[in-house]
């Protein structure tokens, strides 16, 4: 099984307490649980407002990279990613 990233926000989920949660308490497999509880988002927004949000963590994204990139590359890079998961795709 490869990488699972929230279909929201991007982010790589590893780890079981990584993964949103169903109504019923089960996983879900879709969404993280900084975007998805309880069987709903957590935030009502648009792409660009998660990619704002996003930006925030940019330092922490950053801190093992080679090469981190900037807050405009990070930008562009999302703006690029986000129409690609399930939560924006048109």
């Amino acid at each position: 099984m490869g990488n699972k990233f929230c279909q929201s926000c991007g982010m790589p989920m590893t780890a079981d307490e990584q993964f949103g949660r169903n109504v019923d308490g089960s996983r879900n497999e879709e969404y993280c649980s900084y975007c998805y509880r309880d069987g709903v988002f957590t935030e009502d927004c648009t792409m660009n407002e998660m990619i704002d949000h996003c930006l925030q963590f940019l330092d922490e994204f950053n801190k093992d990279m080679e090469h981190p990139y900037t807050k405009e590359e990070a930008r562009a890079e999302m703006q690029q990613f986000f129409p690609m998961l399930k939560r924006w795709k048109s």
